[in-house]
């Protein structure tokens, strides 16, 4: 159907005295408007996404939930939208970034640094966003840990979670073969890590105001309605 369509164009447009080149540059111009059009649908779609994420993290400050769970479901929305092979998330815990959870588990809680040690003590140290698109396990900063096989991985993409207490603690994002990270990789993964920097400041604050620990909530405690004098 699409070689009848071809050749039909092409006797049309013959009829009204295009050239052979003519017919070049008008099929090489369709061809180049649906290119633009496929890719911008493609980066309509990337932002959709992106904004479901955030969405999604966001009601996290609005639900009575666990701060843990709460913390693995950031992760495994990560994991979901970055197409990556891992996610860890570190918080600080008297001075040492200790791995609080995982999309592989198995190591959460063993795994502990110091803000002097590894790409991710860097992360934190300097409170910036660090993206290495391959072999990352050559950095001179980097630390190998037994307990983890993302050490292997190539690709490597890490923000520092902050609140306004200042660093928390860092998100990692590594992919196993080599990855060229997009503006919007960076950029999406800074905001998560201030979005969870925001969950570890709602729940301190519960703590503080005597709440149960593991609740993580922003509508504070109720509030009576004031009366009114009649």
């Amino acid at each position: 159907m699409i070689a009848v369509l071809h050749i039909t164009i092409r006797m049309h447009l013959s009829y009204y005295g295009y050239d052979r080149v003519s017919l070049g540059s008008y099929f090489g111009g369709i061809i180049v408007v649906v290119s633009k059009v496929h890719e911008l649908d493609q980066r309509l779609a990337r932002t959709e996404q992106q904004l479901r994420l955030l969405q999604k993290i966001s009601r996290f400050l609005v639900r009575e939930m666990k701060l843990q769970d709460a913390l693995d479901s950031v992760v495994s929305l990560v994991v979901e939208f970055m197409e990556c092979d891992s996610c860890l998330l570190y918080l600080l815990d008297n001075r040492e970034l200790v791995l609080r959870a995982s999309n592989r588990p198995s190591a959460v809680g063993n795994v502990k640094l110091t803000m002097n040690e590894g790409l991710t003590g860097w992360v934190a140290r300097e409170k910036r966003l660090l993206a290495i698109s391959r072999e990352a396990f050559r950095d001179p900063r980097f630390k190998f840990f037994s307990d983890l096989p993302e050490d292997t991985y190539e690709a490597f993409l890490s923000a520092p979670v902050l609140s306004r207490r200042g660093v928390e603690g860092v998100i990692n994002v590594q992919h196993r073969d080599p990855h060229a990270h997009t503006g919007i990789e960076m950029e999406l993964l800074s905001i998560v890590g201030e979005q969870v920097g925001c969950l570890l400041m709602l729940s301190q604050t519960e703590k503080t105001a005597g709440e149960h620990s593991d609740l993580v909530l922003s509508a504070g405690p109720p509030r009576a309605i004031p009366s009114r004098d009649r």
